[in-house]
């Protein structure tokens, strides 16, 4: 009976190592093209005015993403200067980005995603692909990610040479330099409530 117990426990046991060593094993860009997959899926299968598919986007999309560390990256220098408002900034921050980003890639219908290249050192990755638009225009999309425990996640997209969180930063920046941080929660939120009407 003990025997069988142990034998059991075992089998488990190396089942999860097993397991857990696919998962850990998957590449960043295995990953991503599994969420972008499911996004196109997503897209090409919703219905014409479908008023599910910015949720069912939202689904798909939002954990691919490490918002914590793109708002932090985003906000740059002005990071540490708001400890008791970080959570606040990073909750309002993937609702305006995210948003955006979902908004975009909804419009996509006839755009066809090419995986071009992936470099890997140690926890941090970069995945390269482009866009390439019904007329056939391609568009460099690069994903920075880097891993955090089993996944693979976004921080950083460059598009045609420019990242979107240092584009952001600049932004962030001046709003600051010439308001407060009020005043770019309350941008933020105006442009947010914007991408939903």
């Amino acid at each position: 009976m003990i025997g069988s117990i142990k034998r059991l426990v075992l089998g488990v046991a190396v089942n999860l190592c097993l397991a857990q060593g696919v998962v850990f094993a998957e590449t960043p860009m295995e990953q991503l093209q599994e969420t972008i997959q499911q996004v196109m899926l997503t897209v090409n299968g919703a219905g014409k005015g479908d008023p599910e598919l910015r949720e069912k986007l939202r689904d798909a999309l939002m954990p691919r993403f490490d918002w914590f560390e793109m708002a932090k990256q985003a906000l740059g220098k002005h990071w540490t200067a708001i400890p008791s408002r970080q959570h606040e900034f990073v909750a309002v921050f993937a609702e305006f980005l995210g948003n955006s980003y979902i908004g975009k890639i909804g419009s996509y219908k006839d755009e066809k995603i090419v995986f071009v290249h992936e470099s890997i050192e140690k926890n941090l990755a970069q995945v390269n692909t482009k866009i390439i638009s019904s007329k056939g225009e391609p568009t460099s999309v690069n994903y920075r990610l880097h891993r955090v425990q089993e996944e693979w996640k976004i921080y950083d997209v460059v598009v045609e040479d420019i990242s979107v969180v240092a584009n952001y930063r600049s932004q962030f920046n001046r709003i600051i330099a010439n308001g407060s941080f009020d005043d770019l929660i309350q941008r933020l939120k105006e442009k947010e409530s914007n991408h939903k009407n």
